[in-house]
């Protein structure tokens, strides 16, 4: 049986679109892979971390992880679990027309700088909108098209993006923290609990971890946690028990934070017109 699930949800010629799920559990890093286009991948469940090279990214709900075409890449999982992303395959007019210069490479096959780039709470709204909906057969081709350009203007704002200038010990120590909160997202952690895992000052560890990735690490765990929200949600009639599933003290803390990061509450959200969260 395949470790991988591959659903293809969009092709128009200008833009594809892959449900990607992968139940390896393997923590060793797998034999070197690499596409034939480039891809920008959405992660929305679970985490895996990238390797290219001496470089390395952690793939979870907070980011959007670009595979440039012809390069080499391996994967290894920290958790087991599983993970499951989405895939926007792109062509190098669409890059060339929609990704700030600064991020792109200067080589012969165009491609990214980086490995990943922090996205924002209203992009993982439209990852969760566009998989719902093309899963359901409930968006026509052409919306779907904007929604996805929409997304993948949004993850490239000045406003809703970051860009790590960190060392690289640092950026590895972060990676750390990542791991540790993803392996258990409903836990209400603690500074001392973390630096305990971790080793190292709560002050230093924050420190470090605001520098990486821009938020503060509090927010970041939120962030994981609504996430794992927008993937369950239309699987729960009870959002109480969701709420507590996912360590939030009762209904109305989760339904309150869920408010400030998407801009509607749990239950308007899955009722909410998908045109509404272009803005």
């Amino acid at each position: 049986m395949s470790e991988f699930e591959v659903s293809d949800l969009l092709d128009t010629g200008i833009v594809s679109l892959q449900n990607v799920r992968c139940s390896c559990t393997c923590r060793h890093r797998s034999a070197e892979e690499c596409t034939s286009t480039t891809y920008l991948v959405f992660p929305y469940r679970g985490i895996y971390i990238r390797h290219v090279g001496g470089e390395q990214a952690v793939a979870d709900a907070n980011h959007v992880l670009f595979f440039n075409s012809g390069e080499a890449y391996q994967v290894s999982h920290p958790i087991n679990g599983g993970d499951a992303s989405l895939s926007v395959g792109l062509s190098e007019s669409v890059l060339r027309e929609l990704v700030p210069r600064s991020l792109l490479n200067n080589r012969a096959e165009l491609g990214f700088r980086l490995q990943s780039q922090r996205i924002d709470p209203r992009a993982q709204a439209l990852v969760a909108l566009l998989r719902y909906h093309l899963e359901n057969g409930t968006i026509e081709p052409l919306e779907a098209e904007s929604l996805l350009l929409t997304l993948i203007c949004r993850s490239f704002g000045p406003r809703t993006s970051h860009e790590s200038r960190s060392t690289f010990a640092r950026s590895r120590l972060a990676d750390r923290v990542k791991v540790l909160l993803a392996s258990d997202l409903s836990r209400r952690w603690t500074l001392n609990e973390i630096a305990a895992e971790i080793g190292g000052s709560p002050v230093y560890l924050t420190q470090v971890f605001q520098q990486v990735e821009g938020i503060p690490l509090y927010r970041y765990h939120l962030r994981l946690r609504l996430a794992r929200a927008l993937d369950l949600i239309t699987h729960y009639d009870d959002l109480s028990a969701l709420a507590l599933e996912l360590g939030f003290s009762s209904h109305s803390h989760f339904t309150a934070a869920f408010r400030q990061a998407y801009g509607r509450s749990p239950t308007a959200f899955t009722q909410t017109p998908r045109h509404s969260q272009n803005s």
